[in-house]
């Protein structure tokens, strides 16, 4: 039934956008090399509009431990210093005048355990999402008339599949991030 099929697709997309959602918030985790998607949520007063860093200066990571941003428009460049250092990212811009160099610190240990559990609440808080995602499946599924009771068990089974597919998923990318967190 086309019905069914719906409320299974439904539940795979929200598992799958809660995944992508959780890679965001792993890019966001730095694991000690200088990325451009440490500062991509930056937004920089520009004109009188908070607009993303990427769209007022070009943003680059020389080196494993810098990232260099070169406004487009010179007379920005207070601007983006600024919002960096109110972005409370942790660095320390310094600007010469044409561009703003960001020295990425090495993690200490400390800061890696925090990172790895601040990975490890992302991880949890999808888990809770995709077991949402499920719940909202299934009570769609117990609203249906006329369907019969072995064909709800089987799309019940279905979506219980889809569910622990998308746990170990989320456990997986969470392997991978605190070990990427954690190499020195």
């Amino acid at each position: 039934m086309e019905e069914l099929d719906l409320i299974v697709e439904s539940v795979k997309h929200d598992m799958e956008a809660a995944l992508k959602h959780l890679d965001h918030a792993f890019q966001k985790i730095r694991a000690g090399r200088a990325s451009t998607t440490m500062v991509q949520d930056v937004m920089v007063e520009y004109y009188g509009a908070p607009t993303p860093i990427n769209q007022v200066a070009n943003v680059s990571v020389p080196d494993a431990m810098t990232i260099s941003i070169q406004p487009w428009d010179r007379t920005a460049i207070g601007a983006i210093e600024k919002a960096i250092i109110n972005s409370n990212l942790g660095f320390a811009p310094s600007n010469n005048g044409e561009n703003i160099i960001l020295n990425v610190p090495p993690l200490t240990e400390e800061r890696r355990r925090d990172l790895a559990k601040q990975a490890k609440v992302e991880a949890d808080d999808t888990k809770v999402v995709v077991r949402n995602a499920r719940q909202n499946g299934l009570k769609d599924l117990k609203k249906l008339e006329g369907v019969s009771e072995d064909l709800i068990k089987n799309i019940e089974a279905d979506i219980q599949v889809l569910t622990d597919k998308y746990v170990k998923l989320c456990d997986d990318h969470l392997k991978v991030k605190e070990a990427e967190i954690m190499k020195v």
